[in-house]
């Protein structure tokens, strides 16, 4: 299944992306007259497989008595799918490719940053390019969403049955800020720096998250285009590494880093500018876009 969230008759809601719209859930419950376990798509997540199996209960039980409502797109304003997750944790240079283009080497640790929810934005909202910077730069990556997660380390092993889904991602950056020292923090952390959506693809529709196609366009022309295949560290690596001092949650989404093609290290650079549009694809998962708008 894919869930989205967003704003409706004047109220945030979620539901079940259709190919001819969106099955809002708290209306489906409602319709067949019965409470829904969960008020958001976050709260839908911690409540596990319960509210999986209440939610494919109540598909069926819809569609048996013709009470099924398809909410049509034009009726809808995409949000974020988690506008504010637990935890956004990047992970930087997990492509090789990439880590050569801009001339370091491959950790033998993950390098790990954060992203915080308030830059989060939808599919479709504007990317500010600030007044401090014209160094704006894009990078495409694939994000893990966590489902409900036991705290303490997480075997590799077991590490993607925690998985909830996955999501598309641009890890926004103002490159002199991400280098005018050791920390990346600033430079990945300005106002509408965290594109992500336009929804999250459950986990049983991804047969290998490690086989996925990810490419990024600007104004049409393609900028990035790989594999996930090329990250040096996976997905269940990073989630026991990270599991070694972090307590996931159900709802944290873990971006897997970008792939080679980034901006800053093309001869000439090339940066985004007020008016450009900038699209990442992943195969299987979805297509994000988003406009670039100077800050007034």
């Amino acid at each position: 299944m894919k869930f989205s969230s967003y704003r409706r008759n004047g109220r945030a809601s979620y539901g079940v992306v259709a190919d001819d719209g969106t099955v809002d859930i708290p209306d489906l419950f409602s319709a067949i007259g019965k409470s829904a376990l969960a008020h958001d798509l976050l709260s839908f997540i911690e409540a596990g497989s319960a509210a999986v199996a209440a939610l494919e209960d109540a598909l069926a039980e819809a569609v048996r008595s013709g009470r099924m409502a398809v909410v049509p797109p034009a009726e809808i304003s995409p949000l974020t799918p988690l506008p504010r997750p637990p935890k956004m944790i990047c992970v930087g240079r997990n492509y090789a490719e990439h880590a050569r283009e801009a001339g370091f080497e491959m950790s033998s640790i993950p390098i790990i940053f954060p992203k915080f929810s308030s830059v989060l934005v939808a599919d479709g909202d504007a990317i500010l390019l600030p007044k401090v910077s014209e160094q704006l730069d894009w990078e495409g990556e694939l994000a893990v969403v966590m489902g409900p997660t036991p705290k303490g380390q997480i075997a590799r092993a077991d590490a993607l049955t925690y998985v909830f889904g996955y999501t598309v991602f641009n890890d926004v950056t103002i490159r002199d800020y991400q280098f005018r020292t050791t920390q990346y923090t600033a430079g990945k952390n300005f106002r509408t720096s965290g594109p992500v959506g336009p929804w999250i693809v459950t986990a049983d529709e991804i047969a290998d998250p490690h086989a996925l196609r990810i490419r990024t366009w600007l104004n049409g022309t393609v900028m990035q285009d790989a594999n996930t295949a090329e990250m040096f560290f996976d997905v269940p690596t990073i989630i026991e590494h990270l599991s070694e001092f972090i307590d996931l949650e159900a709802g944290d989404i873990i971006a897997m880093g970008t792939p080679a093609g980034v901006g800053f290290k093309r001869k000439p650079p090339i940066f985004m500018r007020h008016g450009d549009v900038v699209t990442v694809e992943i195969e299987s998962i979805g297509r994000l876009e988003n406009r670039v708008v100077g800050e007034g």
